[in-house]
Parts: structure tokens; sequence; C-alpha cells
């Protein structure tokens, strides 16, 4: 990175604006509320002291006097986008052997007790990306070590300060299927006795109450399991293989007190209604349309919109590839589920459904409904102004407010992209020069 582009982007993690004392209200923009409705035409939004007021259609909403008056007629207001799964913050550039990727866990001996709180680094490019596009929070996992226990995930934002935790030890995460066959030896029969082993001992359950000395989790992941077993920590639980997942909705009831989440579930619609029925809400990948393994032989495009249409609540993440950058891309993803309504054999969501699985969705999923992912009275003041349909990618954010600060939305990209953008003959590289 050249000093230039470190400059601009220390820069901008200071540019934010400072908080309105007096409110603000976004007036004449069609209004997507995030929580699964239709846009609405010619909305208001009121924000006040970091946090919505009012929103709705005109006429319904009352903007108090001394307001600050911002026009969005022609454009579309929105909640920020939430990321449903990422690891943006946990690296700059992937693969990187000088200690700067904190992706992984690696052969720590540690692992359910990892939290990846202390490795999300604010000023990482990829977050200025995100927030750039209408990002404003994300679920940060810790990547798989050789253990079917990840660790402990958070949810972070994304604004240009160097306070980014929403909520640190949001989620425990952990693989089964073929990925967690591998980390437990070879087989899905281990994983799962590895899993049931660890939420046994949290549970401090007769001989599992003392830990043995060849135990694969050390007392600082017993402990780390406690609140998961009282489900006060949602269990997030990698499964793709249709048996896969009923076999995990099994061991819920053995353990009743567990709040699943579901990820991946390539499968999830041949056992969609069993899936609705256990109340367990789901992350895929909308683009997951091929088996790609031996676990997603029945893998196709209309996946989330099967298991919508059976009552199961989704939230759609790339969650297979470029997991340390891409969480911009959601949007994208949650667009062609509302393309699939209009291709034959095919199964959509409409575009409030496909809305809300990148904003109020995976809130809910980890106790932030409410909080976060939606314009409503008492929500975080996290704001979008799109310069059109936000599941357009023709469209782009032209202005963001997180905890109702206007956030800089200069980063790497855009600064190096006006550098390099006329070049000039020089004596020197721009690289040598201020």
């Amino acid at each position: 990175m050249s000093r230039f582009a470190l400059t601009a982007l220390a820069a901008a993690l200071v540019a934010a604006s400072p908080a309105i004392a007096q409110p603000v209200a976004i007036t004449g923009g069609k209004l997507a509320l995030g929580d699964g409705s239709a846009p609405i035409d010619n909305g208001v939004v009121i924000l006040e002291d970091g946090r919505i007021v009012a929103a709705g259609p005109a006429g319904s909403v009352a903007v108090p006097a001394g307001a600050v008056m911002l026009d969005a007629r022609g454009k579309w207001v929105s909640p920020g986008l939430v990321a449903p799964f990422s690891r943006i913050g946990l690296a700059e550039v992937d693969l990187s052997a000088d200690g700067s990727d904190d992706a992984s866990i690696g052969d720590s001996p540690h692992s359910a007790a990892i939290d990846v709180t202390w490795s999300v680094n604010p000023a990482a490019s990829p977050i200025g990306v995100a927030r750039a596009d209408g990002v404003t929070r994300a679920l940060v996992a810790p990547g798989p070590g050789d253990r079917i226990f990840s660790g402990q995930g958070a949810v972070i934002d994304t604004a240009t300060d160097y306070d980014p935790i929403t909520r640190a030890k949001a989620f425990q995460l952990v693989y089964l299927g073929e990925a967690g066959a591998g980390m437990a030896g070879g087989s899905r029969s281990g994983s799962v006795l590895e899993l049931r082993e660890g939420l046994r001992r949290a549970m401090g359950e007769g001989a599992y109450r003392d830990l043995p000395d060849d135990s694969l989790l050390t007392a600082a992941d017993i402990e780390a399991l406690v609140p998961v077993v009282k489900g006060e920590v949602p269990l997030m639980v990698v499964a793709n293989r249709a048996v896969d997942i009923v076999n995990l909705l099994r061991l819920a009831q053995e353990y009743r007190g567990l709040d699943l989440i579901l990820m991946g579930a390539a499968e999830g619609h041949l056992v969609a209604d069993r899936i609705a029925a256990a109340g367990v809400p789901v992350i895929v990948e909308p683009t997951q349309n091929r088996p790609g393994s031996f676990e997603a032989l029945a893998a196709t495009q209309s996946n989330a919109g099967r298991m919508v249409a059976a009552g199961v609540e989704v939230a759609a993440a790339q969650i297979n590839d470029f997991l340390t950058r891409s969480a911009q891309n959601n949007r994208q993803l949650a667009g062609n589920l509302v393309a699939l309504t209009r291709v034959p054999g095919h199964t959509g969501v409409s575009w409030g459904q496909a809305f809300a699985m990148i904003t109020s969705t995976p809130a809910a999923m980890v106790g932030l409904r409410g909080e976060i992912g939606v314009l409503a009275p008492g929500a975080r003041a996290d704001v979008v102004l799109w310069s059109g349909d936000p599941l357009e990618l023709t469209s782009h954010a032209e202005r963001v407010w997180i905890d109702g600060v206007e956030q800089s939305l200069e980063n790497r990209q855009t600064a190096l992209a006006r550098r390099y953008r006329y070049p000039q003959r020089e004596a020197l590289p721009k690289a040598y020069r201020r």
C-alpha cells in the first residue's frame, strides 16, 4: 500500500461528521424499512441522538420543529446493511504470512474460547469498502482451526472509529458435515460426539464435570460453552447435507436450551418443513446452485426461496469464498433471489423479503431484533441514502450514517482510483512522491 493510500485511510478514520444535536429529517425518498415489507414511496425518516425516532409515509410522520432537512427525492433510503456472515476486519490481504491475517485460529490449543473481538481491525481496507457500499454492521466469525469449535463471533459496526464492537461473544461457531468430519478424525459421528461432549461438559453432567487430561477442550473452552448450553449465546452450526440438518435438529431436541442458527444448508429445501417446525433460522448462499461437494448434491438457486415458502427465517450471505472482503456482495445475492421470481421453474422471494435477508433477519438471529437492520422507532440510526434500488448493482450508497453519525465513504480503493485515474507523464512515479 502506498504512503498516500495509508494517509488517506487514516484520514477517513477520523473524518466522520460529529453527531448533529438537532433532529434530522430525510424526506421524499423511496423508503425501505428492512422489516420484510414493500418499499414506501415518499417516505420520511427522523433521526435524533443516534436513534430512529420515526419512519413511514409522508403524512404519517411529524417532522419536528428545527430539524435539519435532507431532500431525498429520486433516491432510496434504507437501514444500513447487515452482513450475516463475514470475516471483514480480520485480514488486510488473504493468506498473508506476516501475522496480519487473523481470520483463522490455526493450531491454537483453544477453540470454543477464541474471542474474535481482539482481532478486528476497523482500519482494514475491506471494512472501508463495505461501508462505502452501505454495510453498517457485520457478523464476524473466526475461521476454523483443527477443531469443530471455531470460537466466539461478534457483531461489529463499520464506522470510521476504533470502537467497532456492537456485541462481543454474539455466537459460537461449530462445523459439522464434511468440514466437521475432517476436523474430528474423519467421520461425521466423530464430529457429533465432539459437539455433544463439549455441550455435556459445559452443563457439568456427571462424569463430564471433570476435565480429563486428554480432552480436546480446554477449561476456557468449556467456560465459553456454558452460556451456549443455557441458550444465552446462539450456536451457529455449519451443515449442508439434508440428513446432517435432520441430525442437528435431533440433537437440538436433546439439548433443548440451545439457540440454534443453521449455516450453509445447501440441501435445506429438502427438509424445509422440519427446519421451520423447529424454528431454526438459516444463513444460506443463494448462488450455491451446483453440487460442489457430495453434501450439496441437491443444491439449487431456489433453495432460499423454497425454505422461505415453508416458513423458515432465512438470511443471505456469501459464506464459501472471499469472507475477509465480500460483505458488500450480499445485496447482489439478495437481488438475485428477487430476479428468480421471474424465472420459470424457480422459486424466489419478494423484494421486501430479500432485503430483510441482509438487514433485519441476521440482526434477529443474534438477539438484535429491532436494534439494527431496520428503520423503526428506537432502532440505532444506521441509515443509507442510495442513488436507486439498493438491490440493483447500478445503484450506490451516496451517504451513510452509523448511530446517527455521517460516515466518510473514502477508502483505499477510492483514494487510489482518484490518484491514478488520469495519469500524467512525470519524472517519477507517484509512489515516490507525496
